[in-house]
């Protein structure tokens, strides 16, 4: 007896960790952000620019926080040629590469905006993806502390511009210099600063307790995860922890670089009306290695709750600093360069929660049902001109022996704020049904019958077929949808 065929195995629909599906009203609240960020970006002098999702590896370089073995951090890939590849971990660093590769042709400072998808080979965890979009803008070859300044100004501006109320934010700033300071006076050695660095970025997250933790021999998380330490002494600790815990010039030489950059920083504020949105803050360090001056975050203030009613804070949702090394790695010279970056997931999600931007999903399509599937060429001709209308519309096009019932329950699925039928009768007069959905929604709420019966005749309603645009537009005006 010869063998049953074996039936073919299903591959299983999964989605990697660390990753999200987005839907329509994501999107279109992404959209929403993006384009209002714009406004203010391009208000400032800034004009876009592209760079690939991919890069050379080490043209990216190795500069992400959380990285102990080679590869940790980035997504990479070895090429036909035995190139290495990688996907962007930021902006930032393939900004660099491109302002270097074509700095004879740039006016100098030069002035950049760009957002997209960047992609991080870490541990994922609540609120923590491997992929998320940011939006950064740059300004090259300005030395000046006014750069630094402007990037400060253009972080608030753009809180407000998303709808976030003045007092609800805070434009944190610091300077690296003023850390290297205090690691100086308590002798940390080299190969400790980063790791030193890393666990202070951390302040945010994990409070003072755990970053003290992380100086010292480590610390485990939830998971049991363990987090190897600086391995700093007790007496090194309690300097750092000093340095970043004190006001502005209790710590290190109030006339160190550091402290009068971040001087200078806080007269611009205050000439240019920011000073009650812009604060000078040691806690401040960002994880990124690449940073050599000033540093900034943007952090929300309010509260919300969590699903257990305890109250959190959404925290920091962009930052960003100077970083006069990154270009210079290319070209051998100097080139200063400060920038600023949004993350927009997370700052998505706050505007969501402040009702700033809308969670729902925008409304569907006009849908033109297939009451008579020998005439699909007549309804086609109905949805072209509800189009060209600028009106946004569909032609049923599942099966066409679906009965009208199933028709207008896929409407109903799509979120459209009406359906149009025509069967032989309405033909013959020269008229189309109107099914308006969303009133149409409401009846089962209406306990009223004379109520009732006033929302069932305005639910349905017949009109010329000559009339169809007029009557759809009239329609979407009454539910403000235009």
């Amino acid at each position: 007896m010869a063998d049953k065929p074996s039936k073919p195995q299903k591959v299983k629909a999964r989605l990697p960790r660390g990753l999200a599906d987005r839907g329509p009203a994501e999107i279109a609240a992404t959209r929403h952000m993006v384009e209002a960020i714009r406004v203010v970006f391009e208000r400032y002098g800034f004009e876009p620019v592209e760079t690939p999702a991919i890069e050379y590896t080490d043209a990216l370089g190795k500069f992400l926080p959380d990285q102990d073995r080679p590869n940790e951090g980035v997504f990479s890939f070895q090429d036909d040629d035995e190139q290495w590849l990688s996907l962007r971990y930021d902006l930032t660093a393939p900004l660099a590469r491109y302002v270097a590769e074509n700095f004879q042709n740039l006016a100098l400072p030069y002035r950049s905006y760009r957002f997209g998808w960047v992609f991080r080979n870490e541990k994922p965890g609540p609120g923590r993806f491997r992929q998320f979009m940011q939006f950064d803008a740059d300004t090259v070859g300005a030395a000046s502390m006014a750069a630094d300044a402007e990037m400060c100004m253009l972080a608030a501006d753009t809180m407000e511009a998303l709808g976030i109320p003045r007092g609800s934010y805070v434009v944190k700033v610091n300077n690296r210099k003023v850390l290297d300071s205090a690691m100086d006076q308590v002798h940390i050695t080299p190969e400790k600063r980063l790791t030193t660095m890393r666990a202070i970025d951390k302040l945010d997250r994990l409070g003072i307790e755990g970053v003290k933790m992380l100086l010292g021999k480590g610390r485990k998380d939830e998971s049991g995860d363990f987090t190897k330490g600086a391995e700093l002494s007790d007496s090194q600790i309690a300097g750092i922890v000093a340095a970043i815990t004190g006001t502005p010039g209790q710590t290190g030489d109030a006339r160190g670089p550091g402290e009068l950059e971040l001087s200078e920083i806080a007269t611009l504020m205050r000439s240019a009306g920011y000073d009650d949105r812009v604060r000078i803050d040691k806690t401040v360090v960002r994880g990124l290695e690449y940073y050599t001056g000033p540093v900034y975050e943007v952090e929300l203030t309010f509260e919300i709750k969590d699903e257990k009613g305890r109250p959190v804070r959404f925290g920091s949702v962009g930052g960003g600093g100077r970083y006069d090394g990154l270009v210079s790695r290319f070209r051998g010279e100097p080139v200063p360069a400060t920038g600023f970056s949004i993350g927009v997931s997370r700052l998505q999600a706050a505007l969501t929660h402040l009702g700033k931007i809308s969670g729902k999903p925008a409304p569907g399509p006009v849908v033109v049902t297939v009451f008579d599937r020998n005439r699909v060429a007549d309804y086609q001709r109905m949805v072209s001109a509800l189009r060209t209308a600028n009106i946004r519309a569909e032609l049923y096009l599942g099966n066409p022996k679906n009965n009208l019932g199933t028709q207008l329950k896929y409407a109903d699925r799509r979120g459209a704020p009406c359906a149009i039928i025509q069967g032989g009768d309405e033909k013959a007069r020269g008229e189309v049904q109107i099914k308006d959905l969303i009133l149409g929604a409401t009846l089962t709420d209406t306990k009223d019958r004379e109520d009732y019966l006033k929302k069932q005749a305005k639910a349905q309603f017949a009109a010329k077929e000559d009339a169809l645009i007029e009557a759809v537009r009239k329609l979407l005006a009454r539910h403000k949808l235009i």
